[in-house]
């Protein structure tokens, strides 16, 4: 019997899905006419309402449910780490490294005035966008990085376009946005690479092109950014602007787990449960589904307490196992079918199960853990 396969989920592009009973496919943004594709943290489309879903057949095999959708916003300021490849550029960022800011600031300004160092540039960019050493300051932050990006550093180039796009630092600009965004791509960033992939997802910023957005997103994949690896792998699970290819598929997503990717490690284990694409190895899929489930992954809490409960792959252990189901049940992941298990428990073992959960979401409400479940009604999230 098979695991089912859970949402997929970008970092910032919105989705929906189809109903829980059926295994669940993973479609990128306007790909798929009635569902939506997987959410990514930065630019998105606008979904559909998600249709509601099926109650879950009878089977050990966890169910999907639906991620919620999220409003994209765009990145942060990077890291610096990239900026700072130049060896010149040591003394700043072993500063920068070290926390200790103030020195950082004093040694990048120092660089950027009286050298014109666009990597210095890059870095005071850093510091007043996120108020190390200094106060907070994004008009600074975007002067300093357009500066950089003039004198033709990658990392300031992505840095001012997702400030563009967020409107921090002046008004919102996407038309410079793109074009930022399209700069630091060809001098090879594979963060700008992923995040121009997502507005042509988009269809707003620019034209809708899957097959430009699919190209980009192989370009940062093969660069080693995680987040294009699991989004390109839903693109070659559903042949979206690439010909569908299973085996590509489960390979992406081995990559992106070998980078924590928490999305990719749920996929790649239920492809390793089921031996989709790959050779079939139920004892890693569960560590896996564990190692998710301890970074808080609501989808892998409930997969992970569907097979505890029944014993498929692991022995069994459904004091754990329900365990995680509350857990996940406090994030919205609800299992009608594990309700029932939990309530067939002996008083003294579902205590342990509550108190376990407790203990895990470090709430002392007891009725936020089971209040839902002996009176029928969804569970708060915390």
């Amino acid at each position: 019997m098979k695991l089912l396969r859970p949402i997929s989920l970008l970092a910032g592009l919105l989705m929906t899905v189809a109903g829980a009973s059926a295994q669940v496919s993973l479609t990128p943004p306007a790909a798929q006419p009635p569902a939506n594709p997987p959410a990514a943290k930065k630019e998105a489309p606008k979904p559909k309402a998600p249709p509601a879903a099926k109650k879950p057949a009878a089977t050990p095999a966890p169910t999907a449910a639906p991620k919620p959708a999220a409003t994209p916003t765009p990145a942060p300021s990077p890291s610096p780490t990239a900026a700072f490849e130049d060896p010149n550029a040591d003394l700043v960022y072993g500063a920068y490294q070290r926390g200790l800011y103030k020195t950082a600031l004093d040694l990048a300004t120092t660089r950027a005035q009286y050298n014109g160092d666009p990597k210095a540039m890059t870095m005071l960019g850093e510091l007043y966008a996120n108020g190390l050493g200094i106060k907070r300051d994004y008009a600074k932050a975007a002067d300093w990085y357009q500066r950089a990006a003039d004198a033709g550093d990658r990392e300031a180039m992505f840095a001012l376009a997702m400030m563009r796009l967020s409107g921090r630092g002046g008004p919102t600009n996407r038309e410079q946005a793109v074009k930022l965004l399209a700069s630091a791509a060809k001098l090879g960033s594979p963060k700008a690479a992923y995040n121009l992939a997502l507005l042509y997802l988009d269809g707003n910023t620019l034209p809708q092109d899957l097959k430009r957005a699919a190209e980009l997103l192989r370009t940062a994949a093969d660069a080693g950014n995680p987040e294009a690896q699991y989004a390109l792998a839903t693109f070659y699970k559903e042949g979206t602007g690439v010909p569908k290819d299973i085996d590509k598929a489960v390979r992406l997503l081995q990559a992106a787990t070998l980078a924590d990717n928490v999305d990719a490690e749920v996929e790649y284990a239920i492809a390793l449960f089921n031996g989709t694409g790959t050779p079939r190895n139920q004892a890693a899929a569960v560590a896996l589904l564990r190692k998710a489930a301890r970074q808080n992954s609501p989808i892998a809490q409930n997969r992970l307490a569907r097979v505890l409960v029944s014993g498929l792959g692991v022995q069994m252990d459904k004091i754990e196992g329900l365990k995680w189901h509350l857990v996940a049940k406090t994030a919205g992941k609800g299992d009608p079918e594990l309700d029932e298990g939990l309530s067939e428990l002996s008083p003294e073992d579902r205590a342990k199960v509550e108190a376990a959960a407790r203990k895990w979401t470090g709430t002392a409400d007891k009725s936020r853990l089971d209040g839902g479940i002996s009176a029928g009604h969804p569970v708060p999230k915390p």
